[in-house]
């Protein structure tokens, strides 16, 4: 097929779907299948970093919100970080089920354009401090609207491309789209900075920490994304296509008759809910365990580090994993990260006595995200190996676990301030954490790697 049965091969297409999709075949691939999968990788990418971008919008205002006024105690700062996660979770659910009903098209449209509505009411929140909390945890609900459309971009890519490439694609997709979690953190402390808007945007906050007493705009970390997001919902519905592969939300059901839907889910939660949830809590976490010292870090020069580190990863090892297997690599990130919670409650650096144990900390932090990084990327090649007999069962299964470890954010954002509030340091949760990935790493062995295993991936 030619460049010309191509386009009449969508101009047919019913509305926004293609008529065939067929990228096994070779020759299909090659003459058609490659040139619209790529495209609409290249589109759908670009929007899921801003998903990833907004959905941390309120990490990376937390730390900020006290300064400028606002009485909000830790306990109730970690809560406001917890909530996108403990929405975008629940989405993901409602996700994992969309793409095979309505489509690629009207479901990354309408999920770019929707999130218009937080960022632009964030926006408007934080320029007064009479602004109540519980408007501020409505609005941290409502940013979960960028954690939730994962569970439908994961499943959608995975049907675009053919199983030789899909750890490549969904490396690349999931790996460049979280450095959204580490731009949104990046552009946050230069963007408050000064006026971006004019008086488009509203007036400023006076922010006094000490003796600095200046003038900043919190509403651009949020009104930022608007007119990206408004450019990038019209260019998905102008731009992308469905794949026809339509099941009913019954028979999408069938995933859950299967034990492997859950062991997967345990070792992403391990991987991706590790990477989302030290993400929510990072900068936090440097506030209250370091912020008391002399000197004491800013959150925000390195809370974008983590992140970073975490994506690049996965988008690097998406191109191993196709070359090693899933599985192997997974094992390793489990046995990674057990050891690294181990080092940290043993060297104190979740207790320090001072400001010298910082850069050892933020060092063992960082190591987490690679290694959670690495394990993002393993397990998206790993999934659709382990349930290789049924492509649509196994894009299914990938939304279905992405939405569980949505709840990474939350999980870990509450827990980790219930730790240090409760029992006085963040070293129970991390125990906790590292019992967790002993039994992740232990199913995965089992199940996936040993000799005889019951599905090698």
């Amino acid at each position: 097929m030619n460049a010309s049965n191509e386009s009449t091969t969508e101009k047919n297409s019913s509305g926004s779907w293609l008529d065939v999709w067929k990228p096994e075949d070779e020759t299909f691939w090659r003459d058609t299948g490659s040139k619209i999968a790529w495209r609409t990788l290249t589109l759908t990418t670009i929007s899921l970093i801003l998903s990833f971008a907004t959905w941390f919008v309120m990490s990376a205002l937390v730390v900020k919100l006290p300064s400028v006024g606002f009485p909000f105690d830790e306990r109730q700062l970690f809560w406001l970080a917890a909530m996108p996660g403990l929405a975008g979770g629940t989405l993901r659910v409602v996700h994992t089920f969309l793409v095979p009903i309505a489509g690629t098209r009207l479901v990354i449209s309408v999920a770019t354009l929707i999130k218009l509505i937080p960022v632009v009411g964030i926006g408007l929140a934080v320029v007064s401090p009479d602004t109540p909390y519980w408007m501020f945890m409505v609005l941290a609900l409502l940013l979960g609207m960028g954690g939730g459309d994962f569970s439908s971009y994961m499943p959608s890519t995975s049907l675009f491309f053919p199983k030789r490439l899909q750890g490549t694609a969904l490396g690349i997709q999931a790996g460049v789209g979280n450095f959204g979690v580490s731009l949104g953190q990046f552009v946050t402390p230069w963007i408050i900075g000064f006026a971006a808007f004019g008086a488009v945007a509203g007036s400023p906050q006076v922010f006094r920490s000490g003796e600095v007493v200046k003038d900043i705009w919190l509403q651009n970390a949020a009104i930022w994304y608007a007119p990206l997001l408004l450019v990038l919902g019209v260019l998905c519905w102008l731009m992308l296509r469905s794949v026809p592969v339509r099941a009913s939300f019954r028979e999408q059901l069938d995933i859950f008759k299967d034990k492997h839907t859950w062991f997967c889910t345990a070792t992403y939660m391990m991987t991706f809910g590790s990477f989302a949830g030290f993400a929510a809590a990072f900068p936090l976490m440097i506030k209250v365990i370091y912020g008391d010292f002399p000197d004491a870090p800013d959150p925000l020069k390195y809370a974008f580090l983590g992140p970073l580190i975490g994506s690049a990863t996965r988008v690097l090892f998406g191109f191993v994993a196709d070359k090693t297997g899933g599985g192997i690599l997974t094992q390793i990130t489990g046995v990674a990260m057990m050891v690294i919670c181990g080092v940290m409650i043993y060297t104190g650096v979740l207790t320090p006595t001072s400001i010298e144990s910082f850069p050892l900390f933020v060092g063992l932090m960082l190591a987490l995200f690679f290694f959670a990084g690495v394990g993002n990327a393993s397990t998206f090649r790993q999934y659709p190996i382990v349930f290789g007999h049924n492509p649509r069962q196994g894009a299914q299964v990938l939304g279905w676990t992405g939405a569980v470890a949505a709840y990474g954010p939350f999980v870990f954002a509450v827990l980790i301030g219930e730790s240090i509030e409760g029992l006085g340091s963040a070293v129970p949760f991390f125990a906790t954490a590292a019992v967790f990935y002993l039994v992740a790493t232990g199913i995965n062995w089992f199940f996936y790697v040993r000799k005889g295993c019951e599905r090698p991936s």
